[in-house]
């Protein structure tokens, strides 16, 4: 796919792999090929789950300091545009998505974990949102989908005080899903993931649009987002597989359609 950023696909299972020496920090590049990496998954019809990975020693320390400390507030008042549109290119893609974390995930690189529906993070594993050490705050979803996922105050403590999460820590404030040893992190993504690709795909993208758009409106918004999704889902093969199968006391055979 790119020079930084490759997709392998094996199983129905697609891995975003990040590959930047040493750190994975995502610079401008970096960024645009991600981006690129997401919509592609997203528009394959062969891949039915998603798992974002940055090998065994690092997920992503974050952007590419040197890269930002010569920008200018213009420059960057242009340049943020695409950097959170590269994250939201991943949050976007309507399949279920894990983040395989090891090593650091800090700042662009935590940012970049918010945006999948799942993590699994290695027993080492150290997360954060530093900006404010810089005198900066997040710039990629940080201070947006960070309160979502913990909680306002949670988030606060994070960003204010710029520390760095041990895996524990996160697992039990929910900033991660899962911990497991550092040398079976990618192993136990492609596993969960797994668990997904027999699935009934278009409701599976229903349901993950359904909950994104339900926690930004209110409730009565909400639902009916939900009624929409529901009632849509009834003109799809999948629904009356799963449903015939369901009378019959059968397994159901999901054709993704």
């Amino acid at each position: 796919m790119g020079d930084f950023v490759r997709v392998e696909v094996a199983d129905q299972i697609a891995t975003i792999r990040l590959d930047r020496p040493k750190m994975n920090a995502l610079n401008s590049q970096m960024q645009h090929e991600l981006g690129e990496a997401a919509r592609a998954v997203d528009a394959d019809p062969e891949v039915r789950a998603v798992v974002v990975y940055g090998g065994e020693r690092v997920f992503a320390a974050g952007v590419d300091i040197k890269e930002m400390v010569v920008m200018s507030y213009a420059d960057m008042a242009a340049h943020s545009r695409g950097l959170q549109g590269c994250f939201t290119a991943v949050a976007a893609i309507g399949k279920p998505v894990i983040a395989a974390v090891t090593g650091y995930a800090l700042g662009g690189g935590c940012e970049l974990a918010l945006c999948a529906d799942f993590r699994v993070a290695g027993e080492s594993a150290k997360l954060g949102q530093p900006e404010i050490q810089l005198g900066l705050i997040p710039g990629a979803g940080g201070t947006q989908r960070l309160p979502r996922l913990i909680g306002p105050a949670r988030a606060k403590d994070l960003i204010y005080s710029g520390r760095h999460v041990a895996a524990a820590e996160a697992l039990s404030i929910g900033l991660v899903d899962r911990v497991v040893p550092d040398a079976e992190v990618y192993a136990a993504a492609l596993a969960w993931a797994g668990t997904f690709t027999g699935g009934p795909a278009v409701a599976l993208r229903a349901a993950k649009q359904a909950v994104d758009q339900g926690v930004e409106v209110d409730l009565d918004t909400g639902l009916e987002i939900e009624r929409l999704q529901f009632s849509g889902l009834f003109a799809t093969d999948d629904a009356k597989i799963g449903m015939r199968a369901f009378t019959d006391k059968a397994e159901p055979k999901f054709t993704g359609r």
